[in-house]
């Protein structure tokens, strides 16, 4: 029986093409992301802040509300609305439509947020985006392709099905499948257990760089990188990690981005895209366990499947 995935080719996801709808879509999700900012209990390697995709979108984790309630805020890409909820059963929908900017759409969800549990003040300033306009009165973000958008969403859940298989039969900690509205990409992190020296003081590096890991995960294009693509790298990275031959064989180094990647175009119409993705991260993960010296039998579990439920 054939699953899903091998049934019909990944849909394309062209960055060049649908670079105005991913930016403004991308800076909706920087909303949501500072909400968990301020409201999340803080979690090692910041993992409080990041978000999930979910069968309706991006949203975030339940978050407590200033008014002691549990609040959540949502990016429907199905019904096109930001949606804010409390725990008390209020909700409020706010429609992104095809010419409403960053700016409306950020005081909507702030403001929602406060008539359902209490205001919320964040830091409107946009993080690893090349634009610094602050959310709040950020117009030049006002584009909504409705088609772009259901192709982008149908892309990303192919690539968290593909994480999420990876991670599952990993015996150490793991982070789930998180949506980082930084980067606007999904990632998964496997850690050895062992600390490691952040490679700077900066606020990032010092509260993420300060453990062993492997991150795989995956993103639809920037303005750095304007393909969508699966990423892999090992952090601290050995010396020698960039001359690893991985599989599939169109798997390859970026020397820019400073990581392996296995473009999305180079697989999606292929006869099992899911399997030579999954092959793709088991790969990348094996030579960086050998190089990092990773316990063996910890390194081992996430080539297997995961464990019985008894």
């Amino acid at each position: 029986m054939c699953e899903p995935w091998q049934m019909s080719s990944w849909p394309g996801v062209d960055y060049a093409g649908w670079s105005a709808t991913c930016d403004t879509l991308h800076a909706h999700t920087q909303v949501l992301g500072k909400l968990a900012v301020e409201l999340a209990a803080p979690e090692p390697q910041l993992q409080h802040t990041a978000l999930r995709v979910t069968a309706r979108g991006w949203e975030t984790y339940g978050l407590p509300a200033p008014d002691g309630g549990l609040i959540t805020a949502a990016l429907d890409l199905r019904s096109h609305e930001a949606i804010v909820e409390h725990s008390d059963g209020g909700s409020a929908r706010i429609p992104l439509t095809p010419d409403r900017a960053v700016a409306e759409v950020t005081r909507d969800v702030l403001d929602a947020v406060a008539d359902l549990g209490g205001e919320v003040a964040i830091n409107p300033k946009p993080q690893e985006v090349a634009w610094d306009m602050p959310l709040d009165q950020d117009r030049d973000h006002a584009t909504h392709d409705r088609e772009q958008v259901a192709a982008y969403f149908s892309a990303a859940r192919e690539a968290a099905l593909v994480l999420s298989e990876f991670r599952a039969p990993f015996r150490g900690r793991s982070s789930p499948v998180n949506a980082w509205w930084g980067a606007f990409d999904l990632a998964v992190h496997l850690f050895s257990g062992r600390p490691t020296e952040p490679p700077s003081n900066d606020f990032i590096m010092r509260n993420s760089g300060d453990a062993e890991q492997f991150v795989v995960g995956w993103w639809p294009g920037d303005q750095r990188y304007g393909r969508a693509a699966f990423f892999a790298f090992p952090f601290p990275m050995p010396e020698q990690f960039s001359d690893s031959e991985l599989r599939p064989h169109e798997a390859h180094w970026d020397s820019d981005l400073g990581e392996f990647v296995l473009d999305w175009e180079d697989i999606r119409s292929q006869g099992d895209p899911h399997g030579l993705a999954l092959e793709f991260a088991r790969s990348a993960f094996q030579q960086a366990c050998a190089m990092c010296e990773w316990d063996p039998s910890l390194a081992a579990s996430a080539q297997g499947v995961p464990p019985p439920i008894r």
